[in-house]
């Protein structure tokens, strides 16, 4: 596994982005975490209860779905919001992040997102994670930006459905694209990180992609095209604490 040494030769590239996929890359969470949390705290047992269970019956679908359509698990999984209160889910949403999100920060993100900092890159949090959660992970670590998922509003409630573009696949890469072209950096002077070989869209269109954690199809396949592959559960080299 490599460290953080090896970001060394993308330093100093002037004004870019570096973008941050976050389940798996930057926290270990995935998208069903939040999710829990969100439908077991409804305004009562019986409400709570019948979420969780209609997210249950649809458990099968969902499973395929995520191996083979991401875009598709998204909605479907998002498509048990509807009816939840904007204002309950916005009260809701900083315990998720402190209960939830926040105590399975990798050690290493941090340091992660300051180097890139520190080197003058603008950094980008994308992920199909709802927004409500993402803008309190965002302000945490430092982030300039994020794009997640939204969920549509009617009258305050949930309608089931996310607001286009959907974040997940593919169109992650088309949202750096222009996200890039809307702050006039070259993706050729970007940088990516992420888990999972479903973002390879996203690593594909940069010229500085990185792996964090990935799952073994994308390990096959930074070793193929040799992009680093950093631990950031580990210290990076120097910085061991000492043993009391």
């Amino acid at each position: 596994m490599g460290n953080f040494d090896q970001l060394d030769g993308v330093a100093k590239l002037g004004e870019s982005t570096a973008y941050f996929d976050v389940d798996g890359t930057l926290v270990g969470t995935n998208l069903l975490h939040p999710t829990v949390m969100y439908f077991a705290n409804q305004s009562s047992p019986l409400k709570s209860a019948m979420r969780i269970g209609g997210a249950l019956l649809q458990a099968p679908a969902m499973a395929w779905a995520e191996t083979r359509d991401r875009r598709l698990f998204n909605e479907l999984l998002f498509s048990h919001y509807k009816g939840m209160s904007e204002d309950r889910i916005a009260v809701l949403s900083e315990e998720v992040f402190d209960v939830i999100v926040k105590p399975r920060i990798f050690k290493g993100a941090q340091d992660l997102i300051d180097r890139c900092k520190s080197s003058g890159k603008r950094v980008v949090l994308i992920t199909g994670s709802l927004d409500w959660t993402i803008r309190y992970l965002s302000e945490h670590l430092g982030a300039d930006h994020f794009i997640a998922n939204r969920l549509e509003m009617k009258g305050g409630i949930a309608t089931g459905k996310l607001l286009r573009p959907v974040v997940a696949g593919p169109e992650k890469a088309g949202l750096m694209v222009n996200d890039a072209r809307d702050m006039g950096h070259d993706l050729a002077q970007c940088s990516a990180y992420s888990d999972s070989y479903s973002d390879v869209p996203m690593l594909s269109v940069v010229g500085h992609p990185a792996c964090i954690n990935p799952d073994g199809r994308l390990a096959r396949l930074a070793r193929a095209y040799d992009w680093p592959i950093l631990d950031i559960e580990s210290p990076p080299r120097g910085t061991m604490e000492k043993t009391q």
